[in-house]
């Protein structure tokens, strides 16, 4: 998907007025009761919406990601505001938090979204949609501590390093993900049941195999090597690698269950090997659970929707595109595709 970078010209700092925002009350009927300042109000599906819906309800309810929404600076011309996401997400949040309706049009960021190659009528996968939600939110917001801010709430930090199995060469890799992807099989192929057992493959050394060996740069032999995760990153966001490409190259869902706790303690599933913190940072590996995205249906066909813990209440939320409703952690724990794990002393939901 394309992107677009930060927005050019004179920037002033964003102060809303009425005539900046959409107006609700044109846009939407009047088939539901008024309810002035509500958090937990739905988003209308405008065309196979429902995973942007989703996803879209996961950033607004994280306090710190609005904190930093609502600080941005735009561009003073209209065309550049109708192509800025930050901007787009920022009107449609003070629209949904005003609203007197049930729920709301994201009409102006989809028209924003369409602007940089985001298509609608399209079947995205989570983790796909939610890269691309981010990079252009990132590359287009200006203020650099805001930018900063925003990568260091959701950019996890890894290291890998391949071993030759010959001289013993030592290569070192850092690189950077917002979300990792989490295997639904092991190494033996025997299906994974919990997130804690699926966290512990995915952080385990990996033997490649003969079909995937590496050319050494020292010895200049190709040789099978290790590959390790070495640093746990802060804020996690997980998603399970539940669709797959079979040799027919048609994407298929895989469907066993997999259970998931509300909280991860990582001093109980990583060993040190796996990490190269100290014993201070090691002592905030405690992680809350915060969102998850579901997805039912197959692989090509299919609906998303998002349940959401609001910490002030304190409660669970479904929000299905224009519906939301409470639920309990006995609905929530049967389903799973994307979750987020924010650090247990962060104050996330609102």
């Amino acid at each position: 998907m394309g992107q677009r970078l930060a927005l050019p010209g004179k920037v002033t700092q964003l102060e809303l007025e009425e005539d900046q925002s959409m107006n609700a009350e044109a846009v939407e009927g009047k088939d539901v009761e008024e309810a002035p300042g509500r958090i937990t109000i739905g988003l209308y599906n405008i065309g196979l919406s429902c995973c942007l819906n989703s996803l879209l309800q996961m950033f607004f309810m994280n306090t710190d990601f609005t904190a930093i929404l609502r600080r941005i600076q735009v561009p003073e011309g209209a065309t550049e505001r109708r192509e800025s996401v930050p901007y787009q997400m920022l009107l449609l949040l003070e629209q949904m938090q005003h609203s007197r309706r049930r729920a709301v049009h994201p009409l102006g960021l989809a028209r924003c979204l369409s602007k940089h190659n985001v298509q609608f009528f399209v079947l995205y996968d989570a983790a796909q949609l939610f890269q691309i939600l981010w990079n252009l939110i990132k590359t287009q917001i200006t203020i650099e501590d805001l930018a900063k801010r925003l990568i260091g709430l959701y950019t996890i930090r890894v290291q890998e390093y391949l071993v030759c199995q010959k001289c013993l060469l030592e290569t070192k890799r850092d690189s950077n993900m917002i979300s990792l992807p989490l295997p639904m099989f092991n190494y033996s192929s025997c299906a994974i049941r919990t997130l804690e057992d699926s966290l512990r493959c995915f952080f385990e050394p990996e033997q490649l195999t003969e079909s995937n060996t590496c050319h050494c740069e020292e010895c200049g032999r190709k040789t099978r090597s290790l590959k390790v995760i070495k640093y746990l990153p802060q804020i996690l966001t997980l998603h399970l690698k539940r669709f797959c490409c079979k040799k027919s190259s048609r994407t298929q869902k895989i469907s066993h269950f997999l259970s998931f706790p509300q909280s991860l303690d990582f001093n109980q599933i990583l060993t040190p090997e796996h990490c190269s913190l100290d014993a201070e940072e090691k002592a905030d590996w405690l992680y809350e659970l915060f969102a998850v995205i579901a997805h039912s249906g197959s692989a090509s066909f299919g609906h998303y929707c998002a349940y959401i813990w609001r910490r002030t209440e304190p409660r669970w939320y479904c929000f299905n595109d224009s519906s939301v409703c409470q639920v309990s952690w006995d609905d929530v724990k049967w389903i799973s595709l994307f979750l987020s794990y924010p650090a247990a002393g962060l104050e996330v939901g609102k």
